[in-house]
């Protein structure tokens, strides 16, 4: 199997089929699929919420390279006279800046920019959502929107004309039961004034997806993207552990604040503490593990803690340099390096585990959903 591997690493290269999760069943008796927020997906990689989700051909390029899902940018949300209570974050991005950056003597990328959510009309964003939808319905990767609410301070009631019209329309543009839809608690929102008091996060998390559920008109399922907020390793874990009692998912964690340069990053400082913080609140349930997924021992890693599925995004912005394939997109090109590499990918990170008797096959296969035992 091993030889395979470095012949399909070479081969693929070149040209990574889309069905190659398929080939990864028959040549190695792996099977990588998964869930997302409670929906089958054919393998445990998707595109995070972000400046690579909000163009029709940014979805194309995915669904080509076999991307399992892809959450869309985040929409400001907005009541029926258009009022934004979050308004704030509908920001223009700036252009972003791939860089790497030293943590523990180990240099990570990591990508940052000034923006932060959909800064067009809710009109064209739902647009988006329909064509995802259809992407979705013809094979592509499941499209997931991605939306920012209102968030009250402490005795403030929750806008629901704003959660009752933006939900509504998303379930409209989405067509069908369950509505999917991710709540995005930004990186950014640690860094404003809104997100300095513990108690105020924890009425967010407790009330945010049930104000989602009561303004949908039909089955909703809610996914929370927690932040890294700016308390302690025993914070982070009461959120985890209440946002996993309140929501059908949890996206965990979104990247860290840097206070002095006023923006989010990424790295190796960012994947020691979501792995630190997982590993301790021992969750069960529906899981997404981003930040700094740069290989697939790192999805491994995220799988051991209860990730089902993990979420990337500056992965997919690397200088072409940086990756071992050859041609494709940078969609294509990051699969390939996270799933065939065969020193740190995901099919060698599966193999050596079975070697060590930490996962054994099933019907003779080694499954994906058996790592961390949160197999459904």
């Amino acid at each position: 199997m091993r030889a395979q591997l470095v012949a399909d690493f070479e081969r693929f290269a070149r040209a990574l089929p889309r069905t190659w999760p398929d080939h990864v069943r028959e040549a190695y008796a792996i099977d990588l699929r998964t869930q997302y927020l409670g929906q089958p997906v054919p393998h445990p990689i998707g595109k995070a919420s972000g400046q690579l989700s909000l163009k029709a051909e940014q979805l194309e390029a995915d669904a080509e390279a076999g991307l399992a899902f892809v959450v869309l940018k985040t929409v400001i949300g907005e009541d029926a006279t258009g009022s934004r209570t979050m308004g704030a974050w509908a920001i223009h991005e700036t252009k972003m800046k791939v860089e790497l950056r030293s943590f523990g003597g180990r240099a990570g990328w990591t990508v940052t920019w000034k923006g932060r959510g959909w800064d067009g009309t809710l009109e064209e964003y739902l647009a988006l959502v329909r064509f995802g939808r259809d992407l979705t319905a013809a094979g592509g990767p499941l499209a997931v929107p991605s939306v920012k609410l209102h968030l009250p301070r402490l005795g403030e009631e929750f806008v629901r004309a704003e959660y009752a019209h933006t939900i509504s329309a998303l379930a409209r543009a989405w067509g069908r039961e369950p509505l999917l839809v991710e709540k995005d608690f930004s990186p950014t929102l640690a860094g404003a004034a809104l997100g300095d008091e513990q108690r105020r996060i924890l009425r967010w998390i407790d009330g945010v997806p049930e104000h989602i559920r009561d303004a949908a008109p039909g089955e909703t399922r809610v996914a929370l993207k927690l932040m890294n907020a700016r308390f302690d390793d025993a914070f982070q874990v009461e959120m985890l552990r209440r946002a996993s009692r309140s929501s059908d998912a949890v996206t965990a964690f979104n990247r860290l604040w840097d206070p002095a340069l006023g923006v989010a990053y990424g790295g190796w400082e960012l994947s020691d503490r979501n792995l630190r913080v997982l590993r301790e609140a021992r969750v069960r349930g529906q899981l997404s593990g981003t930040g700094n997924v740069c290989s697939g021992r790192l999805v491994a890693d995220y799988a051991r803690t209860g990730c089902g599925s993990v979420q990337l995004h500056t992965m997919f912005q690397l200088p072409l340099s940086a990756y071992p394939a050859s041609a494709g997109s940078r969609t294509a090109r990051t699969l390939h390096k996270l799933v065939f590499d065969p020193q740190d990918g995901l099919i060698v990170a599966m193999l050596d585990a079975e070697g060590r008797g930490e996962l054994e096959r099933t019907a003779g296969e080694l499954r994906f959903v058996d790592f961390g035992g949160h197999a459904p």
